[in-house]
């Protein structure tokens, strides 16, 4: 099943990865800055936006590499939100050739969970297995925006939320989705930049440094009034971040 997506612009390719909580709607701020000097690929990755899910086994790497081939694209960078990035985190891995350069904005990670993950993911649960899908959503909107976050971006990410439960919850227990690539650090080539938020969730900060350790010439950059989608919540700043990174020369 090939994924459902846009393409906009044209120029070198840049695909836009999705977060967990979100399809790829939220990235409406950037893709006609980016569109500019870039042929822009948003996708839905299974179970999010416009992309359902099916009982065949899958994996969300091997989606967007089926993908980026129908599209007849050799060479792309990547930017990648939270469950997104470590989807292109699994690309840039296992195929090194095929991405350019990496924007991973509070990228997921398999770290250890830490104590406020591990809280927000046991409210979660608790609210879904009670079948209070509209307190699940909330409680997405207030963990994973941040202050500087308007209401517009708010209804955005709820209506996101909600879709994506509609759609999983739907399908019940018949959803085979396989881990994928494993993900080694050392082997990614691309030109990397970490982006991660000081309002965010402490664990994604750990990733952020985990990372930014361990993939070659990576560089980290933290901002420090951003959630988890700074995007979304300072929108034009970090637009210009994005493009000035790919704009930069290879090293």
């Amino acid at each position: 099943m090939l994924l459902s997506h846009d393409s906009t612009g044209s120029g070198p390719a840049a695909l836009l990865l999705h977060a967990g909580v979100a399809d790829s709607r939220m990235w409406g701020p950037q893709q006609a800055a980016l569109a500019r000097g870039h042929r822009v690929i948003r996708c839905d990755l299974r179970g999010y936006g416009d992309t359902p899910l099916t009982s065949e086994p899958f994996d969300n790497a091997s989606d967007v590499k089926a993908l980026l081939d129908s599209l007849g694209e050799r060479r792309v960078a990547i930017v990648g939100a939270s469950s997104g990035g470590n989807v292109a985190l699994q690309v840039a891995s296992a195929w090194p050739d095929l991405v350019s350069d990496l924007v991973l904005l509070n990228s997921a990670f398999a770290l250890p969970a830490t104590r406020s993950l591990q809280r927000f993911a046991r409210r979660e649960d608790a609210l879904l297995e009670a079948g209070d899908v509209a307190g699940a959503t909330e409680l997405n909107v207030a963990t994973w925006l941040g202050p500087d976050a308007d209401d517009d971006a708010r209804e955005l990410v709820r209506t996101m939320q909600r879709q994506a439960f509609q759609i999983q919850l739907g399908a019940g227990d018949d959803i085979h989705q396989q881990a994928g690539p494993a993900i080694d650090l050392g082997a990614i080539t691309a030109r990397t930049l970490i982006v991660s938020g000081g309002q965010d969730l402490d664990h994604f900060r750990a990733v952020a440094n985990h990372l930014a350790g361990r993939i070659p010439g990576a560089k980290h950059t933290q901002l420090g009034w951003a959630g988890h989608l700074p995007n979304l919540e300072r929108p034009e700043e970090v637009t210009a971040l994005i493009t000035d990174f790919l704009a930069e020369l290879p090293r």
